[in-house]
């Protein structure tokens, strides 16, 4: 008897993966199992996909992945980009100019070629990220928005408050992008208008052909809140931002706790009391 719901779509960073980046091999046991049982997993996350890797390599088999906030759709069977949905240099020109006039020393760094490396100028604070290969260096910073970005990001001094910096930089917008965080250091997101972790699993799912009845979601975050809205069943982990406990249908234990892999088993076994015994 195939497990429900049949997917889970979970968030990476503070939900599936401990606080050191690592996949528990509870947690790898816990996804293996539900495989076993027909059950399909998909990655839903804000990394782009040049950070994926290092994730695939502690799973058993690449599967799906939603990434950079739902603007990308990725298979890694083939290393394929099914989708992908950016933010046209336009849109970003504007978005920069709104921005500057309402924080004066925002600084922006951009996720392009579908997410496979990362523009910043001098003055993008520095972080691991910033000295990886992929992450390009560029001296004139209008040169960020001249290629169409999956995600655009944002940092500043004003605070280092995501929760205040993400409504100043959403009320700046006004519909013009979406504006969502996920971290806690003051970095805000910014994707392509309508552009979700919602709207990137509807349309994997949809070609999966199963429903939002169909799956249940796993986050910490704001960006995961419309992914959890979508979802069947949406499940934060202890560790979760406010505003993920306030929508989920149900609290887990934390990311350092496994929290994924204690709510799965729970799944798994209410699969197996309802599988009818062999005659």
């Amino acid at each position: 008897m195939q497990v429900r719901p049949h997917v889970v779509a979970t968030d990476l960073d503070g939900t599936l993966l401990r606080p050191d980046k690592s996949l528990s091999a509870r947690t790898a046991a816990a996804l293996d199992a539900f495989h076993a049982r027909g059950g399909q997993v998909l990655l839903v996350t804000g990394r782009p996909v040049r950070w994926l890797p290092a994730v695939y390599a502690q799973l058993r088999e690449p599967v799906p992945a939603v990434c950079a906030n739902g603007a990308v759709v990725y298979d890694p069977q083939t290393d394929t980009v099914l989708r992908a949905d950016p933010l046209a240099p336009e849109i970003m020109a504007e978005v920069a100019r709104r921005l500057r006039a309402e924080v004066p020393d925002v600084v922006f760094a951009v996720e392009v070629d579908d997410g496979r490396s990362m523009r910043h100028t001098a003055d993008w604070p520095s972080h691991w990220n910033s000295e990886h290969p992929s992450a390009l260096l560029v001296t004139d910073p209008a040169e960020l928005l001249t290629s169409p970005a999956v995600k655009l990001l944002v940092r500043s001094s004003y605070t280092d408050d995501p929760d205040v910096f993400v409504r100043i930089v959403a009320g700046a917008l006004a519909g013009l992008a979406e504006a969502t965080h996920s971290s806690k250091s003051g970095l805000v997101e910014i994707s392509a208008a309508g552009v979700t972790k919602a709207a990137g699993l509807a349309w994997l799912c949809a070609r999966l052909g199963v429903t939002a009845d169909d799956v249940v979601a796993f986050g910490d975050m704001p960006n995961d809140v419309p992914m959890l809205t979508w979802a069947g069943r949406a499940v934060a982990v202890a560790n979760a931002h406010p505003a993920v406990r306030e929508i989920a249908d149900a609290v887990t234990a934390s990311n350092a706790d496994d929290g994924v892999a204690v709510y799965l088993e729970g799944l798994l076994a209410e699969a197996e009391r309802a599988t009818p015994e062999a005659s």
